[in-house]
């Protein structure tokens, strides 16, 4: 009998992702400029914080998808990283020093790491492979709602309680809240997914575990891992944006609109996907990339950078959700936390050359070089993708 898309499970997880990142939106992009006004950081130690962070948020990934794999319950690990998190931003609420941030972002990160494998894993077990796509769509379309009304929210205490110290607190002090209701949305509403009962075997070792992924997983992850390399932080599309001589306030609607975008198009992308193929979808996301890249090296009128912003959040729509759900119909349930973490791990690790490259390409030789050395990468993983991954 065929699983419905829609079940209990993926709406749960897609409704505990919503609350994560209401509760994390609320913090994180008010985060630098608090430790910058009132705590007088400089930008090297918030650079290091949030270098930390970005490095921790997939450090452990293939470890911790390895074991969730090997125990009878991945709820277990979506609980504990979902409510790590939870409690480094109540110390995050009432943190006085930089040293106490920096330890607690890196704390927040590493529940990241901890959840991630096992919650797309479960979700994967939930659905079949006709409608898994739309699945992750939906994940993906919720989580993305809440980044939208985490930022909402801040701004709206914010504005009723001034520009100050104790106003910032009660921003983070308040977004406790969301982050403990994900906590008990996991505990009360997921359910394992049914397995079939197989003969109990020896459980492979953590490097043999990884032998046996496929040649087509592994050719699928090092394209992946090519393609990454064109990847440019958002950080660094705002300042194109900025450069190009748009405006603080029309930048804030960039970024709105690109959230906005993405989580309209995540279920429509994933439908569409499972129709007309996963690998087909993943080409056509490398493809629009490039075009993207290209886009912001030559483009200069507003109204063309709220195109590519647009864009950029269609493709982010696909390349969070049909990849994962892809890599999910490559293996079998036994092995799919182990190679969605091997995934997320492998990504994940390309991003820091990238952006050093990137970065190093844009003060070099300008912004344009940067951007069609990417959009290049990311056109060569395309035809990459094509030949060589069945």
């Amino acid at each position: 009998m065929a699983k419905s898309w829609l079940n209990r499970n993926v709406l749960s997880l897609g409704l505990v992702s919503f609350f994560t990142d209401v509760s994390s939106e609320m913090i994180f992009p008010l985060l630098p400029i608090f430790l910058s006004r009132f705590l007088g950081v400089g930008s090297q130690i918030i650079g290091l914080i949030e270098g930390i962070a970005d490095s921790i948020s997939s450090l452990l990934d293939i470890f911790v998808g390895y074991f969730s794999d090997s125990r009878k319950s991945r709820k277990q690990f979506v609980l504990a990283g979902y409510g790590l998190s939870a409690l480094t931003k109540m110390g995050i609420a009432f943190a006085s020093i930089w040293p106490q941030f920096l330890f607690l972002r890196g704390f927040e990160r590493l529940g990241k790491s901890i959840r991630s494998s096992p919650r797309d894993a479960i979700i994967a077990g939930s659905t079949d492979e006709a409608s898994r796509a739309k699945a992750f769509g939906l994940h993906r379309m919720l989580d993305t709602l809440g980044a939208i009304a985490g930022p909402a929210i801040a701004y709206l205490i914010l504005s009723s309680l001034g520009d100050t110290e104790s106003a910032y607190r009660t921003v983070f002090t308040f977004a406790i809240l969301p982050a403990f209701i994900a906590v008990a949305l996991i505990a009360l509403l997921v359910r394992e997914p049914k397995k079939k009962v197989l003969p109990q075997k020896k459980r492979a070792g953590f490097w043999q575990s990884l032998k046996l992924l496929t040649p087509n997983y592994r050719s699928f992850v090092l394209i992946s891992c090519i393609f990454s390399l064109a990847y440019f932080s958002f950080a660094l599309l705002i300042l194109r944006a900025h450069d190009l001589g748009i405006t603080d306030a029309n930048i804030l609607l960039l970024y709105l609109l690109y959230n906005i975008v993405y989580a309209l198009a995540s279920v429509p992308i994933g439908a569409l996907a499972d129709k007309f193929g996963k690998k087909n979808t993943i080409i056509c996301s490398f493809v629009l990339y490039a075009l993207i890249c290209i886009g912001f090296a030559s483009l200069t009128q507003w109204w063309q950078i709220a195109l590519l912003f647009a864009f950029y959040g269609i493709f982010v729509s696909a390349d969070e959700s049909v990849n994962k759900a892809y890599i999910s119909g490559m293996v079998k349930d036994k092995s799919r936390g182990i190679a969605l973490g091997a995934y997320n791990s492998a990504v994940g690790a390309a991003y820091l050359p990238a952006n050093l490259l990137l970065g190093f390409l844009w003060a070099a030789f300008g912004p344009a070089i940067a951007f069609f050395t990417s959009a290049s990468l990311a056109a060569f993983a395309a035809v990459a993708l094509f030949s060589k991954v069945k």
